[in-house]
């Protein structure tokens, strides 16, 4: 096989070389599977099948970092969903034999998942590899997933299951392939916070033989099949001058002219926070504070709630710590605030509208913050999702600084509070960007939706334009306008968003070197320069390869020396 290149999405930055390790298929139902003849046996056995996955996952959530936990437990909830057994004992009854039972339920379920949208479609991946374990488990055969590694590899895989993402082998895992997946999928939040070089959406990608050599670029999104060793050398050379440059920068977020920009890290949990705490940056923009109220069968107290906060904000000492409350509803169902089913759970009580139907859910976490905060001296600032008119924000606000928290914020998902910014914050005291959502809002593209990825590219000029008019709005209104999305740890969009007028960026805190660096080659002129040129573009290509052809040279050197030439 000669040299070849496909491209995909990058998603986690850097350059990474090795054998393919191809990972294990989902275990199928055989083909001719015998009928059941005793349902009631056989619905035992899958009972116990998904009881078995449930614990395997819980097992490795307790030894995972906080935000793999997350994801790990709610996957745990997918094995232990009633509806989903009920669905299989239907086809067990109709005499199906139980690993096609098992199957026959997860697509059903996959299918309304699916039609849903929103976080429910975010969640058919994982919802498919409980079943693969399932059926692995009916049929007393090994589960799927990734091979034993006994040297760096890059890891391939149709889509990687948050079971198996959560638990690579750093020190053995060089990089990731994925054929499909997307910018928000759990395979690039996870490879982001791991700091290992990802690229989703390559087409074909699980037809490249295991053990055949490849390089792949997560900034470019390039995978080079068979590289020819000057591209090797090439890679190898750019990632050393790389962490040379990298390791020279330091500090707060400054342009070459000196404007800040605060460089923040997004977490979701206690070992995130002992993670990132040492690091060189500048707080958390974002504290996701869902892992807090995951796999819980009742409301945690407000003692267990601060208990959590206190060990979360301690390792920031007196750096900011921006809180997002929590953001769930009928698209991400809690057992204790749940408000039954909704025909697009997207759209509809979800984040600050949960809140304001359980508002007791509100008190006692704001009650919790403020108590750790005050516990800890933190800089706590507190901040509510889905937001989306000047009522809800003034309600939050109100919510806030009764229960003692000084500072009150709102993300900026929606793209009508963006478009109402200047009204929207009046009354809080900043706003943060969600750009994911945003952008999903803005282009009527789910995010979980491959075939859709280039809806979804940050760089669509819509979204852009949106950005700047809710920056706009809150320059107008004195406050400031941070991001907490994906965007903020691209450099070259960074660079953008800074033009456009944001003054603080969150992101994976393995982004915030790169991020760092970017600004310090640019004057703020520069970034609005930059910001112009690529809301001046008509396509989100135009607008990346406008930005590209404008900025350093030396930043495109180290992210990648071809696209001083683009197109």
């Amino acid at each position: 096989m000669g040299t070849e290149t496909k491209v995909g999405i990058g998603v986690s930055p850097g350059t990474a070389y090795g054998p393919v390790v191809q990972v294990a298929p989902a275990v199928r139902p055989p083909v001719n599977e015998a009928p059941t003849t005793d349902a009631e046996a056989a619905l035992a056995e899958v009972r116990a099948a998904f009881a078995a996955v449930a614990g395997e996952l819980q097992t490795r959530a307790a030894t995972a970092d906080d935000t793999a936990q997350q994801i790990l437990k709610a996957t745990a909830l997918i094995a232990k969903d009633k509806g989903l057994l009920k669905a299989a004992t239907t086809h067990l009854a109709a005499g199906r034999g139980k690993a096609t039972a098992i199957a026959a339920a997860v697509e059903e379920y996959a299918a309304q998942f699916e039609a849903l949208g929103g976080y429910f479609a975010e969640r058919v991946t994982d919802l498919r590899d409980v079943g693969a374990r399932a059926v692995a488990a009916v049929l007393g055969v090994p589960a799927p997933g990734v091979p034993h590694l006994t040297e760096p590899s890059i890891i391939v895989a149709e889509d990687l299951a948050p079971a198996e993402t959560a638990t690579l082998n750093r020190a053995l895992v060089a990089g990731i392939i994925t054929q499909t997946g997307g910018r928000t999928s759990h395979t690039a939040i996870l490879a982001a916070q791991m700091g290992i070089p990802a690229v989703v959406q390559v087409a074909g990608a699980t037809a490249i033989p295991s053990g055949m050599l490849v390089a792949i670029d997560g900034d470019s999104g390039v995978v080079t099949i068979a590289p020819d060793p000057k591209l090797v050398a090439a890679q190898q050379e750019r990632r050393r001058a790389r962490a040379e440059a990298l390791a020279a920068s330091s500090g707060p977020g400054l342009t070459r002219d000196g404007h800040h920009v605060a460089l923040l890290a997004n977490i979701g949990g206690v070992e995130d926070a002992e993670a990132a705490g040492p690091q060189d940056l500048e707080g958390v923009g974002l504290f996701r504070t869902e892992f807090v109220f995951l796999s819980s069968d009742k409301a945690p107290t407000v003692a267990e709630q601060a208990e959590i906060y206190r060990r979360v904000f301690a390792p920031f000492g007196s750096r900011r710590v921006v809180v997002r409350t929590l953001d769930a509803g009928a698209d991400k169902p809690l057992a204790f605030a749940d408000l039954g089913p909704e025909e697009n759970p997207a759209l509809g009580r979800r984040g600050l509208r949960l809140s304001a139907e359980r508002p007791e859910l509100l008190d006692a976490q704001l009650e919790a913050l403020a108590v750790a905060a005050r516990d800890t001296g933190a800089d706590v600032r507190v901040m509510a999702p889905m937001v989306a008119t000047a009522e809800e924000a003034d309600w939050f606000a109100r919510r806030v600084r009764e229960n003692g928290l000084p500072r009150a914020g709102v993300m900026i998902e929606v793209p009508g509070a963006a478009l109402r910014s200047e009204h929207v914050l009046r009354d809080v005291d900043f706003g943060s960007l969600g750009t994911n959502d945003l952008a999903q809002y803005t282009m009527a593209a789910d995010r979980m939706q491959g075939v859709l990825s280039d809806l979804l590219d940050p760089w669509q000029p819509a979204v852009l334009d949106v950005i700047a008019a809710a920056c706009e709005g809150a320059a107008r209104a004195g406050r400031p306008m941070g991001v907490c999305g994906e965007a903020g740890g691209d450099p070259l969009l960074a660079l953008v968003l800074t033009g456009l007028g944001a003054g603080s960026l969150s992101m994976a805190p393995s982004k915030v070197a790169m991020v760092r660096y970017a600004l310090s080659l640019h004057s703020l002129p520069d970034c609005q320069g930059l910001a112009a040129a690529a809301r001046g573009a008509r396509t989100a290509r135009e607008a990346l390869d406008a930005v590209r052809a404008a900025v350093h040279a030396d930043l495109l050197a180290l992210l990648d020396p071809t696209w001083a030439a683009p197109g």
